[in-house]
């Protein structure tokens, strides 16, 4: 036995090795060969571990001395060198806490000595430091910030904000415009109390550019729709005063794997994922399959500061550039984010499913979770595929290769259910470092994708079963059926499609599912699957339970989502006041407010999705703002009695062609068959004809696209006018009203 380290140098080998600490490691690092040598390496190790020295995360161990990647940390004085270091204020470790460098950057708002930040921090080797750390932002501080134009003015100059609801212009001193010119668009944050009298004042944190530049459009969205980017002073003192929760009455549920798979962009990780085979005789090829959410309620409780803010934005907003949090960073990507290695508090569901996916029972706890991995979706597929890279080899066996087959499993129920199964890939937009679009991608869906959302899915619908079994009120996710006359107009694009949906029946998912089958792999497939959907009336939020329609479900909740929606806090509210874990539970005033709440967050939800749509529209005119005149395929998407809708393959941007363009002759419009038809030359345009087109007109501020028909099924067009003729000469500045006029037809075509 004298070739095994001693704890000493084992605890110094695994903290110097945070990647590669599997036992297999150890063993090989040291030489350790032998069965009766691992046996006793085991056993060192248990020791470690039971004496807190280090901890293990499935199979793998780690330095028991570790701090979170997003801390809470005081600055300390400035050392000789003008260095700036800060301690953490949660340190529980053995030892002393360890030394943080604190890296300011040019942008960051002034810190000094005392001061609390939120950091995120990065752990280095080989320095007199551990971590190095990057500001988010300080503790208890949220200027009011504001988007505007900037108007240069002998001493300085003043912002006009772009925001409707303003009703002051803000005054910029010299030494505080940032280097700001006339016309520029800037992000400004407040200084000083705001006066009674005379003009606010601001300094400039952030030159824009461009009104109408791609790195403009999101702050642009953000703005015209009303949605809050603001945090009120009371809401960030109050997220920053909280600490993580203790185990309590919680159910310990850190011997768990649990792993959170995620984009890898991702700004937290709200559920986690674990699956095993169901040991139960009575239940051959069945699975026992867990999820963990971020128990949100903990920290927002009700009627507090948070409670208000987070119930006045309803939900977070996503754009390409920026994220609109419903909840501060402290909570957001912090101490409601699943991080690899953190013990984090959670509300989980245990639910056991047959061989062939169905649901027999479940069961929801109050517990404390640690996340064994935090995995991107790629990660994981590639694992499952055969290509497991360092990370995701210790988890194959063990925690990867068992979801997929629970998912396997849910396959089948889900197969049986026949939910809508629309096909609609998901555009990407990839920024580039000065905020421009560089690329305009499609989303890749992987199975790993999949497992995520039919393990939310099945989760969502415990919640509902188990709140409606206890009696407690709670907000349904509701999604009706489509109405007759939306379905009749479904039923023409089809025909003239030349497929048929079945009349005189009870509308099922299983019917449309047979409609976009016929439609597969052939010229009508997309038209078809985006003329269901507009077909669709949108989901919404109800005391009252109306079904789901789209998921085929009788009972359906939002239950998984807490950090980004205000439904899922309401729901997890239900479950601890239906359980009694706490005083944390839905209020008598939550309650009374059910409704109200309902509607409230529903329409919140629309406004993200409207921005979210503005933004994505006005980034593609950007994008293709400098292709002018050039030719595009695409596909007509829409027909009306002014034109044609058209979607370009390419980028999946929609642009209209005025049927002003179309030639000399008159078209006549059939609502009927949704076709143009020429008088003379009999040239009929209809719904799914692929086509060139040629980029007339691109106008970034709006999202508006004009296009020039070239081809029609690779039949060139007639000669006729086109935008540079006579006939289509405008006064200078028509452009960007006329591509506003045609932004709101296309509005209200797609709904």
């Amino acid at each position: 036995m004298d070739q095994l380290p001693s704890k000493a140098a084992l605890q110094a080998w695994i903290a110097d090795n945070p990647g590669a600490a599997a036992k297999r490691d150890i063993a090989r690092a040291f030489g350790i060969k032998g069965s009766p040598a691992r046996i006793e390496l085991k056993r060192l190790l248990k020791e470690l571990e039971q004496d807190g020295t280090v901890e293990r995360r499935h199979r793998t161990y780690r330095d028991a001395d570790s701090l979170p990647p997003v801390s809470v940390l005081l600055v300390l004085p400035a050392d000789a060198s003008g260095d700036q270091f800060a301690k953490p204020l949660e340190w529980e470790g053995r030892g002393p806490a360890p030394r943080i460098l604190f890296q300011p950057r040019k942008a960051d708002a002034p810190v000094a000595e005392g001061d609390r930040i939120l950091a995120r921090l990065n752990p280095v080797t080989g320095q007199d430091h551990a971590y190095e750390a990057r500001l988010i932002r300080k503790i208890g501080v949220a200027p009011h910030k504001i988007i505007g134009i900037f108007r240069k003015e002998a001493e300085g100059g003043r912002i006009a904000p772009i925001d409707k609801g303003a009703d002051k212009d803000w005054r910029v001193a010299a030494d505080a415009t940032h280097g700001a010119r006339d016309g520029e668009l800037v992000e400004a944050e407040q200084v000083g109390n705001r006066a009674r009298m005379g003009l606010p004042q601001a300094r400039v944190i952030e030159v824009l550019g461009d009104p109408s530049a791609p790195r403009a459009v999101s702050l642009i969205a953000i703005h015209q729709h009303g949605i809050p980017d603001d945090f009120p002073d009371a809401v960030i003192a109050e997220a920053d005063a909280m600490t993580p929760a203790g185990p309590g009455d919680r159910e310990d549920l850190r011997h768990l794997p649990l792993v959170t798979i995620d984009p890898s962009d991702a700004r937290d990780h709200d559920d986690a994922v674990f699956a095993h085979a169901d040991d139960d005789a009575a239940n051959p090829g069945g699975h026992i399959l867990w999820v963990a959410i971020a128990d949100v309620a903990h920290y927002v409780t009700p009627g507090s500061a948070l409670d208000r803010e987070a119930r006045r934005r309803g939900n977070s907003s996503y754009f390409p550039d920026r994220v609109v949090p419903m909840l501060p960073d402290r909570l957001s990507g912090d101490l409601c984010s699943l991080h690899e290695g953190v013990a984090r508090a959670c509300l989980a569901v245990r639910m056991k499913i047959d061989a062939s996916g169905h649901k027999l029972s479940h069961r929801f706890t109050r517990g404390l979770m640690r996340s064994a991995a935090s995995l991107t979706y790629e990660e994981a597929q590639a694992a499952q595929d055969g290509s497991p890279n360092e990370r995701t080899a210790e988890l194959l066996a063990e925690v990867i290769a068992p979801l997929y087959a629970a998912y396997d499993a849910l396959k089948q129920a889900r197969t049986e259910r026949q939910p809508l199964e629309l096909d609609l890939p998901e555009r990407r937009i990839v920024l580039s470092d000065d905020g421009k679009v560089a690329s305009v991608a499609f989303r890749e869906r992987l199975d790993a994708h999949r497992l995520i959302e039919e393990f939310m899915v099945l989760a969502n619908v415990a919640a509902a079963e188990e709140l409606t079994r206890l009696r407690r009120p709670l907000l349904f996710r509701v999604h009706e059926e489509p109405s007759p006359e939306k379905l009749d107009a479904l039923r023409e694009v089809a025909e003239a499609s030349g497929f048929t949906l079945a009349k005189g029946q009870v509308l099922k998912t299983a019917h449309l599912n047979r409609l976009l089958a016929q439609a597969e792999g052939s010229d009508f497939d997309e038209l078809l699957n985006v003329t269901t959907l507009r077909s669709m009336p949108q989901a919404y939020y109800h005391p009252e339970n109306f079904g789901h329609f789209g998921l085929a479900l009788k009972s359906y909740a939002h239950f998984t989502s807490p950090i980004r929606r205000y439904a899922d806090l309401i729901v997890h509210r239900a479950l601890i006041l239906g359980h009694g874990w706490g005083k944390d539970g839905l209020s008598p005033h939550d309650i009374e407010t059910l409704e109200e709440t309902a509607q409230q967050i529903s329409d919140t939800e629309r406004r993200s999705m409207a921005a979210e749509r503005d933004t994505t529209d006005r980034y593609l005119a950007a994008y293709l703002s400098d292709r002018i005149g050039a030719e595009f395929a695409g596909r007509i998407s829409g027909v009306t009695r002014f034109g044609l809708f058209v979607k370009l393959v390419e980028t999946g941007a929609d642009g209209l062609i005025p049927i002003r363009s179309l030639g000399r002759e008159f078209f006549h419009y059939d609502p009927a068959t949704q076709t143009l038809m020429g008088s003379e030359t009999g040239l009929t345009l209809s719904l799914g004809q692929r086509v060139t087109v040629r980029l007339a007109e691109a106008v970034p501020t709006t999202g508006g696209l004009m296009l020039e028909l070239l081809s029609v099924e690779d039949r060139a067009m007639p000669a006729g006018p086109s935008f540079k003729g006579r006939r289509f000469a405008r006064k200078p500045g028509a452009a960007k009203a006329r591509a506003a006029k045609v932004q709101r037809k296309v509005k209200r075509t797609r709904h």
